[in-house]
């Protein structure tokens, strides 16, 4: 779009742009893009940073770092880049099937992590979430969501080469790269914290610091506890600085200022510097958290999603071949912000974690029945065009049972006696229940807390291992591929967790590392015993059941058109309690494909007048595509086994 004011100041950057950027060459496609996103960039910026003295020089400094970015950008990633740009839709197909995995569990680095890409693709898997590789403080990581240093990888993980190896040998592939910015906070031992400690005011403008508790107590008015059992409030003293500082998640991980733009350009090369080194798309770190003010929760700001477009903007002028992932965990109602306001096409993040599936999918593991699951994924908010869900049954965070409670109550439950039952349930706290859980972030206050445990032994593999039941390893097993039936036909990226291939229990030595031990999440990111791997080849063991079994299920995906994310799926309504139902709707040819879910431990029926939703005339038979087989039908009643799924179409007789 040409709009004077913002244009007049486009070429007065160009004029004063550095010889070094000016002289090179074959920059047409970066001046193209960058005349087509100027206005939105200049509007943004202007919104957030407009009244600065400093604004042109900022927007200055702004194009010159998209510009050399551009200039250091490989040309195969440019090639790629055009590719992507041509097929606009290319991560909507259902062909992509991913994992999340810490490369030293997995594989100790990221050396070795090459070396197993060819497991990975004998599973199905095509798209590879490397979890944090950055430099981080030991023992103060967080996980690996404290960064020291956000060009350097972890030397117990690797180097930069070791990532530009991995990237190019995945791209021969066709395998896709992700890789964590955390874009909301930094380690305490970050340059920049370091000289702000020291007293330079510059720096000190880099996060939010303060003389004494009368702004932090205003904050801490409205501001929620993110982790109210190891890290109560939202400031730490400094001793050194002599100064309070925010830091909402731990008290060593000081959260970034992004009033001041600084931040914003430093963060934006942070970015393209990782785009450039081959991510194919770019998770980004607590994005709800961005933006602070007094009087609010300091989540979900209106500012926050300014800065997400504002990132997209410049990372399209740059690598707009890369995608934004969005790691906002947040209500339904505010995660699907996330991709943007735009009717089409995604102007923040073309991804998002449908974190309300994941949770109401482990609902239905406690109560055996899909009443809260239909009622929630009904009142899911619709997606844009060009966007896409992350669908996930659990990841290296904690399980929170953020569905709503309005939801709650049209299934039938009391919100409040619900979520204990839930917790008391996976946590073992619960008659007969098999599950073998932590809790995670109690809130003594509230009672309320977050679940922590591999989908293993959550689901009662582990008990029924140790307790020599054989159909309880039987019933979990099938729990198991339940569950990832359902992340695999909903209509999205489907995002296994690394080990549940292989049905990994609980890893307990966490307890004995005095820096993990406070955090129960570490029981569910294990360090992968590639012994127990090789039985996925020996059949009758139970790594062999689920490997083989998932295998085959990502590989049949890969074939049904249907399950692309093109906004085709409609819930379907059913007597039956414990059956979820839905359809996928192929639209280029008006094939249907119909699933169902069976979430109870008998078999249980439903009428076959639902088949109807398929549009099909009566010469036309009903096949289960993840067997090849007929379903069982008796008494015009469909038979679902017990724990049991059909992905149900037509097929001529």
């Amino acid at each position: 779009m040409y709009e004077q004011i913002s244009h007049a100041l486009l070429n007065e950057i160009l004029t004063a742009i550095k010889p070094e950027i000016l002289k090179q060459r074959n920059m047409r496609y970066f001046y193209t893009r960058l005349g087509a996103n100027f206005y939105s960039i200049y509007s943004l910026f202007h919104h957030l940073y407009g009244e600065r003295s400093d604004f042109k020089a900022q927007m200055q400094r702004l194009v010159e770092v998209m510009a050399r970015q551009y200039i250091a950008r490989p040309s195969a990633l440019k090639k790629q880049d055009l590719e992507r740009e041509t097929d606009h839709a290319w991560f909507l197909s259902q062909k992509w099937a991913g994992m999340a995995l810490y490369s030293d569990g997995f594989a100790d680095n990221l050396k070795g992590l090459k070396t197993k890409l060819s497991y990975l693709q004998d599973l199905g898997i095509n798209m590879l979430h490397v979890m944090p590789i950055l430099d981080c403080p030991p023992g103060k990581s967080d996980g690996g969501y404290a960064v020291r240093d956000f060009r350097k990888v972890d030397a117990r993980i690797g180097t930069l080469a070791d990532v530009k190896s991995l990237s190019s040998a995945m791209r021969q592939r066709d395998m896709l790269l992700t890789l964590d910015v955390v874009l909301n906070h930094t380690s305490d031992e970050h340059e920049w914290a370091k000289k702000a400690r020291q007293g330079d005011p510059y720096y000190q403008d880099f996060y939010y610091v303060f003389e004494d508790r009368t702004i932090p107590d205003l904050y801490e008015e409205s501001m929620p506890d993110v982790f109210p059992e190891n890290a109560p409030g939202n400031f730490t003293w400094d001793e050194d600085m002599q100064k309070w500082v925010m830091t909402v998640f731990n008290h060593y991980q000081w959260d970034l200022n992004y009033k001041n733009p600084t931040v914003f350009i430093e963060m934006l090369d942070i970015i393209l510097f990782w785009a450039n080194h081959g991510a194919d798309i770019l998770r980004l770190d607590a994005v709800a958290f961005l933006w602070k003010k007094i009087g609010t929760r300091c989540q979900n700001e209106r500012e926050a999603h300014l800065v997400l477009q504002l990132l997209k903007d410049c990372c399209q002028v740059t690598a707009p071949g890369v995608l934004f992932i969005a790691e906002a965990i947040v209500a339904p109602t505010e995660v699907t912000k996330y991709f943007g306001e735009d009717a089409v096409v995604a102007k923040e993040c073309e991804i998002a974690y449908n974190a309300t599936f994941m949770a109401l999918l482990w609902d239905t593991v406690a109560t055996k029945n899909a009443k809260l699951l239909h009622q929630g994924l009904k009142s899911l908010p619709n997606k844009l065009e060009r966007a896409t869900w992350l669908n996930y049954i659990r990841c290296h965070d904690d399980i929170g049972l953020g569905f709503a409670d309005e939801d709650i109550v049209k299934a039938g439950y009391n919100p409040r006696e619900h979520r204990k039952f839930l917790l008391d349930y996976f946590t073992g706290q619960f008659d007969d229940s098999p599950a073998r859980g932590k809790p995670f972030a109690v809130n003594k206050k509230t009672g309320d807390a977050r679940i922590a445990g591999t989908l293993a032994s959550l689901v009662g593999l582990e008990s029924a291992i140790d307790s020599g039941d054989e159909k309880g390893i039987d019933d979990s097993i099938k729990r198991i591929l339940l569950l990832h039936s359902l992340i695999l036909s909903f209509g999205g990226i489907p995002l296994l967790y690394y080990g549940d291939e292989i049905g990994t229990l609980n890893d307990y030595s966490y307890e004995n590392d005095e820096y993990k031990r406070s955090d129960s999440r570490w029981i569910h990111r294990p360090t992968i015993d590639w012994s127990k791997a090789e039985l996925r080849t020996q059949p009758g063991t139970v790594e062999f059941r689920i490997f083989t079994a998932l295998k085959k299920m990502i590989a049949v995906r890969k074939e049904i058109d249907a399950f692309a994310d093109f906004n085709g799926r409609e819930m379907i309504d059913v007597d039956n309690p414990h059956l979820l139902v839905f359809s996928q709707l192929d639209q280029q040819v008006s094939s249907k494909v119909i699933v169902v879910a069976n979430f109870d431990a008998n078999e249980q029926p439903m009428n076959i007048d639902v088949l109807q939703h398929l549009g099909l005339p009566q010469i036309y038979a009903i096949k289960d595509l993840y067997t090849g087989k007929e379903p069982e039908i008796i008494d015009d009643q469909l038979v679902i086994p017990a724990y049991g799924f059909y992905w149900l179409t037509g097929e001529q007789i």
